[in-house]
């Protein structure tokens, strides 16, 4: 797996026209990326308020969960909520997607920064200066 440094490293070799298919490339993939959700998912296991109930056992404490739960901040706003076992693969699906998103634009991101660099270095070869 490509770190951002090492992107950017086979980004800043590429010229002009490498560059604009990986962008088209990368708007391609965009479209077909499918529902998105931002944030991960986690797996708790809780003790209840039961003084007999098996999770307070002193010897074998049995927990009740697995619960899964989808943290996330949106515009500045933090969220925590319970996702039901039957959802969870199709929110995996979705937060993968969101990942791979902002993924895809932080290199387009890229791409654009490197594309407006060598137009400038064209325009200056072009122009003689």
């Amino acid at each position: 797996m490509l770190t951002e440094s090492d992107s950017f490293i086979m980004i800043s070799d590429m010229n002009l026209t490498e560059i604009e298919r990986r962008i088209e490339a990368i708007q391609h993939r965009l479209t077909h990326l499918g529902p998105m959700h931002p944030g991960s998912l986690g797996e708790q296991y809780n003790v209840c308020g039961k003084a007999a109930c098996r999770c307070k056992d002193p010897k074998k404490p049995q927990k009740h969960g697995p619960y899964y739960q989808l943290s996330y901040t949106w515009r500045g706003k933090s969220t925590t909520r319970f996702v039901r076992p039957e959802q969870i693969e199709g929110m995996q699906r979705k937060v993968a997607n969101y990942k791979r998103f902002r993924e895809l634009v932080n290199e387009w991101v890229d791409l654009e920064v490197e594309r407006e660099q060598a137009e400038r270095a064209e325009e200056k070869h072009a122009g003689g200066n």
